[in-house]
């Protein structure tokens, strides 16, 4: 074969069209690296609720809109203003002054993605549809995956709170409260889990209990007889079960213990070089300590096996509690009653063969194991009285690969801390900056209800309106009221929050926007996917002094 049709022969090769990936992978290809076709796949039948069409809210659905998200829908009366269209990008200057905000908004969201639906409802607001029953009222609001709410009126928001909050099968609400360069972020939810939290933590490679496969192939490694080049190459791991199988020998059956022992081991796994520059016998001996750190279950995942369940448990989170039940006694009554091995490899010094090979092993075992855990799962399925099918394959997957990093968050209602004196005096101590963010936001929406209220009555009575300008003297009476008798924040912290709420009471700063656009997306993506940790508590965010911090 010539050199030309060879080159032709592996262009062909590599170029076949059915290899090719589709358009939408081409398109999502960064963000599939990150939560997989399975976050896809939830992000694009995701459906969100969004109950305004400002400047922040539209930053936030630009960064959902792109990654793909299947519907949202804006509910916002809001007549297009001069100040909107200054601020809001995705308005087009005077020409959308005098539209329906949200119907200006959605048209240009929807160019960003072809794949995307969106929908606006411009003739009435949440307050009306709280007021509302059935398919046009509460019970339409509960079948959206997730609610975002922008500055919404305090007692339309404190409604939808506790209307939300009532049943667990109500979405999660994402609640952003913003003024100048001052905001905070809140997710109210009662259960949310996570299968892949992708924390950083690397799985047990169970070198202190080594499986057979693994002993075996590490104990038949003739280190004197071998090749300079193949024993510069052996990996790490047969290095260290190999030499800690011998130590037991001679040690009663123990691994190193004492500070001695443990230098000594180190100094044996040393002197086994034939050449001073090996690095994998360098690397055993940095990863030693794996030996004597005994192989059990995290301390993390434990205690989630005492997690309380009830009749209140969300229904989405059911599947996520049968399994780790089947995980619990999977580590009771399975030797070596730790998780399920990972076939999941740090890199190492090794050639490819012998990479290969233990790849294999660690792989071939950790199927054996996933198939003793679904045996488990089985009994526990059976035991409670569930349908054989609720988990499915894909999922059973994921868990035991992950069972090292799973998460369960309990969350809280909104306003939680305003009722909890005792966890506002800690704040106060712990957290000064952050709370005092908090307080000026919660007394400017509290002046703004009250204003909103007495404009209703002066305007029945008059027909003028007043624009919404607290004093400081207000903003600082409305903050102290709720902190407990005694408890004071440092001046400083508290003034400097004030001062801002007071100074754009309702300034929608497109910079601020552009930051809560990109925070806030990232969490819902968190919510919908169910992986990575999401923010628990409040985020409070200081764009004068720029930094985050949570309560």
């Amino acid at each position: 074969m010539s050199a030309g049709s060879e080159s032709q022969s592996l262009q062909s090769a590599t170029t076949n069209i059915e290899s090719q990936p589709d358009q939408k992978t081409r398109r999502y290809d960064r963000q599939l690296r990150l939560w997989a076709k399975s976050g896809q796949a939830a992000l694009e039948s995701a459906h969100l609720l969004v109950l305004s069409s400002s400047s922040t809210s539209t930053s936030i659905l630009k960064n959902l809109v792109l990654p793909g998200t299947g519907q949202f829908t804006i509910l916002d009366r809001t007549i297009t203003s001069p100040s909107d269209a200054g601020n809001n990008f995705f308005l087009e200057g005077l020409d959308s002054v005098g539209k329906p905000r949200a119907e200006e908004a959605v048209r240009l969201l929807l160019e960003l993605n072809d794949g995307v639906k969106g929908h606006s409802i411009v003739q009435k607001d949440i307050q009306q549809v709280l007021s509302g029953e059935g398919e046009s009222g509460v019970q339409w609001l509960k079948g959206f995956s997730l609610i975002i709410a922008h500055n919404v009126e305090k007692n339309a928001l404190d409604q939808l709170s506790d209307l939300l909050w009532a049943d667990v099968k109500s979405p999660p609400l994402v609640i952003i409260r913003s003024a100048g360069f001052l905001a905070e972020v809140f997710i109210q939810f009662h259960e949310h889990a996570v299968i892949d939290s992708h924390v950083d933590s690397t799985p047990s490679l169970r070198i202190d209990k080594p499986f057979p496969a693994l002993l075996e192939r590490s104990l038949a490694i003739d280190f004197e007889n071998m090749d300079v080049t193949d024993h510069g190459h052996v990996p790490y791991v047969f290095i260290l079960v190999r030499v800690l199988e011998e130590w037991k020998k001679s040690h009663d059956g123990n691994p190193p213990r004492t500070a001695a022992e443990k230098k000594e081991f180190k100094s044996v796994i040393l002197n086994m070089r034939k050449k001073a520059d090996e690095e994998n016998f360098e690397e055993a001996e940095s990863q030693a300590y794996k030996c004597w750190t005994s192989t059990v279950v995290p301390s993390d995942i434990k205690s989630l096996f005492t997690s309380p369940t009830s009749s209140n448990t969300p229904p989405h989170t059911k599947p996520f509690h049968i399994l780790l039940k089947a995980l619990e006694v999977y580590t009771s009554t399975v030797p070596p009653n730790t998780l399920p091995l990972s076939s999941t490899l740090p890199d190492m010094k090794a050639s490819t063969t012998e990479y290969v090979e233990i790849q294999k092993l660690y792989k071939d075992r950790s199927v054996e194991e996933k198939n003793e855990f679904k045996g488990v799962l089985a009994n526990v399925i059976k035991e409670q009285g569930e349908d054989p099918n609720l988990i499915d394959d894909e999922t059973i997957d994921s868990f035991v690969k992950n069972s090292h990093i799973l998460r369960l968050l309990k969350g809280k209602k909104w306003g939680w801390v305003d009722e909890d004196k005792a966890a506002l005096a800690e704040y106060a101590q712990t957290s000064s900056k952050q709370l005092g963010i908090h307080l000026a936001l919660s007394a400017l929406s509290s002046l703004q209800a009250k204003h909103a209220q007495a404009q209703a009555t002066n305007q029945s009575q008059e027909g003028q309106r007043a624009d919404f300008a607290p004093s400081l003297e207000e903003l600082t009476a409305e903050a102290k009221a709720t902190l407990p008798d005694g408890v004071e924040l440092p001046e400083e912290d508290f003034d400097n929050a004030i001062g801002e709420a007071a100074r754009s009471p309702t300034a929608d700063l497109p910079n601020t926007a552009a930051l809560l656009g990109g925070v806030v997306a990232q969490e819902v993506i968190k919510m919908i996917t169910k992986q990575y940790v999401p923010i628990d508590g409040y985020c409070t965010i200081d764009l004068v002094e720029t930094w985050t911090g949570v309560l």
